[in-house]
């Protein structure tokens, strides 16, 4: 007896096609941003588009020469890398107490951050961090950018903690683990997977994240994805050194997914599948 169309096999050539086109769409605006990044500035915004091409590194050049990239990649990685360090520090062991008491509401109170708009947040903490003397520094950008970090980073790990087994726990407290120890020898070395997830998420949150560094930031801590906003007048737009800046930008954060692919893999199905 047939079930209808869901039972069919379907074809391969089909299957490869559907795929053909979800990698057109999601390729197709970055290999537009890399090649404008070695086109002359001319090319970048000629109509119709200039399909064949001389390569230049101009714009890579100016780049260079006009800004202090290097300083800014450094303020970019220091913001996320501290945002993503204070946010585990917060994060996983929250998540670990909610999952372990069955509590709902202090996750859900996180959610808040997230769902209030940034601008929400900006003139109050403007005006606390510059009484502090902070503001324009790493610390306040660090700060800052926890909270974003840190309740993404609880809910990623929420589901890993859910899914270990109760009686594993449950001996150990039985055994006379406090609850740290609890936390630290036995449910934090089986969700490793997920530490990789939720770090490599908080960090690519972090670095590409705008509106606290534009408004918080000063000019020894301006992160690259601020100063990329510079290549942007009132009057013209470097198209090709932004796209240059673009490419530089998304290297770090693609760097870092392909150094960790396996364990990021393994970890987004575990999280998926409750135990």
């Amino acid at each position: 007896m047939s079930l209808g169309p869901f039972t069919r096999e379907r074809s391969p050539l089909g299957v490869y096609l559907q795929y053909a086109v979800v990698c057109l769409f999601i390729l197709a605006p970055i290999l537009w941003m890399v090649e404008a990044s070695f086109k002359a500035p001319t090319a970048v915004t000629a109509y119709p588009p200039h399909l064949l091409f001389s390569p230049t590194l101009e714009n890579y050049a100016t780049l260079f020469e006009t800004t202090p990239f290097g300083q800014y990649a450094l303020n970019s990685l220091i913001v996320a890398g501290g945002s993503t360090v204070l946010g585990l520090l917060l994060g996983v062991p929250a998540a670990f107490a909610v999952s372990y008491q069955a509590i709902t509401w202090p996750a859900t109170l996180t959610l808040a951050a997230r769902m209030a708009p940034g601008t929400l947040f900006l003139l109050p903490w403007y005006i606390f961090f510059t009484a502090l003397g902070l503001v324009g520094s790493h610390t306040v950008l660090v700060i800052t950018h926890t909270v974003i970090t840190m309740p993404l980073i609880l809910w990623v790990m929420l589901p890993y903690f859910d899914g270990l087994p109760r009686d594993i726990l449950e001996a150990a407290r039985i055994d006379g683990c406090s609850p740290f120890h609890m936390f630290w020898r036995i449910a934090l070395p089986l969700v490793k997977p997920g530490i990789v997830v939720a770090t490599i998420l908080a960090f690519v949150f972090s670095w590409n994240y705008f509106l606290f560094a534009l408004v918080l930031s000063g000019f020894d801590s301006k992160t690259l994805i601020v100063a990329a906003f510079n290549f942007v007048g009132e009057g013209a737009t470097n198209w090709g050194a932004l796209m240059a800046a673009a490419v530089l930008i998304a290297l770090p954060p693609l760097a870092l997914s392909l150094l960790v692919q396996r364990w990021l893999v393994s970890g987004l199905t575990a999280g998926a599948v409750k135990g």
